[in-house]
């Protein structure tokens, strides 16, 4: 959206939110309109229905991806305004750890969770987006309960006056607004390239889209292509869901089965199958007891569970969901995929592994199959960096989701 540029975690200064409440005639979203008192209050409803995704988010534990949809499918809202509706949710949501490092600064004591959260969606229009500060101030109050109204006006005033860009943070983590354990492990795998990952996963992701129409990240369609999928061939991708590696890789004329664990999850593959009108099989199959002979496969995609550290962009309440003993347990879970999936490659044959992480532990740091070898030769498409064993795409790199792929060849 033009108006609410994704951010960067760079606030913005005191001099560029002047500067959207002096250029032209504007609404609270920074665009001219016709109606302004019109425009003003579909505004206000539509903060009303982000500040309550908010709400279920942080304090009900709902998934962003999941309550905002049927949220706003019920809503009344233009299209322009689901959009601000959406850039509010997933911003505030992303630049959380931000936000209350900017309000703590102008309260004695933390507020309620309520109160909070009107403050975070305040503070993230003042220090994230163009939308100019008076606005941002006002309607975010008028949300606020009668008896908070006051604390919560003074607050986002001062924060709308101070040059947070200046601010002095608690640390570079919370000033890119992720938890401390994250910034510090990706620093220990990415070193010099952490920071620039970090600030990369705070925009987000641009939409690309395959000849046939399907939306995919080009990091994982680069993850299929790197199968190398050939007629006649038969292909098994153990984690499909939701289908997207496994329809590309039934473009080679392959014959591809897709499996997944749970059967939601195939019903997701099994929904995008035939809506591609793809003769491609889809079944309910735990990937540790797969229901398949060994050695039936030609090639074997294992795109693993994983902490989704390289994919934050996309999933804006992960940074917050996942913890470090987390990574530990889908570590072992990856470990027991891989041996299970080596049994089901046929002498010769090949077997990729990936993961939308860029933590070592869930990728180069797992030992490799036996009876397996390391294939070295560079993937046949995408933005790879080598590394280590394997193959890794940083999200500043073709902004793409971040990727750890390892490809492997049975001995014939």
């Amino acid at each position: 959206m033009s108006d609410l540029p994704p951010p960067t975690g760079h606030p913005l200064n005191r001099k560029q939110r002047r500067a959207a409440l002096q250029t032209g005639a504007k609404t609270d979203a920074g665009t001219t309109t016709p109606n302004p008192s019109s425009r003003s209050a579909a505004r206000r409803k539509a903060r009303g229905v982000a500040l309550e995704v908010l709400r279920r988010i942080e304090s009900g534990g709902a998934y962003a991806n999941l309550v905002l949809g049927p949220m706003l499918a019920e809503s009344t809202l233009s299209e322009q305004d689901r959009k601000f509706v959406t850039e509010l949710v997933y911003g505030s949501t992303r630049m959380r750890r931000a936000c209350d490092a900017i309000i703590d600064r102008f309260v004695s004591q933390s507020p309620d969770e309520q109160t909070r959260s009107i403050l975070r969606l305040g503070t993230y229009q003042i220090a994230y987006t163009n939308v100019p500060a008076h606005a941002a101030v006002s309607a975010t109050v008028d949300l606020a309960p009668t008896k908070t109204r006051g604390f919560i006006n003074a607050v986002l005033r001062r924060v709308a006056e101070a040059d947070i860009a200046d601010m002095a943070w608690p640390s570079e983590a919370a000033r890119l607004s992720y938890p401390e354990w994250i910034a510090d492990a990706l620093h220990t795998d990415l070193g010099d390239d952490a920071r620039a990952a970090l600030e990369r996963m705070n925009h987000a992701p641009t939409v690309t889209e395959r000849p046939d129409g399907y939306v995919q990240d080009f990091s994982s369609l680069w993850v299929a292509y790197a199968v190398e999928a050939k007629a006649g061939e038969r292909v098994l991708d153990m984690c499909s869901a939701p289908g997207g590696k496994s329809t590309a890789m039934a473009g080679s004329g392959a014959v591809v089965v897709a499996a997944d664990r749970q059967e939601h999850r195939a019903a997701l593959t099994r929904e995008n199958v035939e809506r591609l009108e793809l003769d491609l099989p889809v079944i309910v199959a735990d990937g540790n007891r797969p229901p398949f002979g060994s050695a039936m496969f030609d090639a074997v995609l294992l795109d693993a569970p994983c902490s989704g550290l390289g994919a934050l962009r996309r999933r804006v309440d992960a940074r917050w969901r996942i913890e470090p003993n987390d990574v530990r347990e889908l570590a072992r879970l990856q470990a027991q995929l891989l041996v299970s999936s080596a049994s089901l490659v046929r002498p010769g044959g090949r077997l990729v592994y990936s993961v939308c992480t860029l933590l070592n532990a869930e990728s180069v740091d797992h030992a490799t199959p036996e009876g397996f070898e390391v294939d070295d030769a560079p993937p046949p498409s995408g933005r790879w960096r080598q590394h280590r064993q394997g193959w890794r795409i940083l999200p500043q790199d073709a902004d793409t989701d971040g990727m750890v792929m390892i490809r492997y060849r049975q001995a014939p």
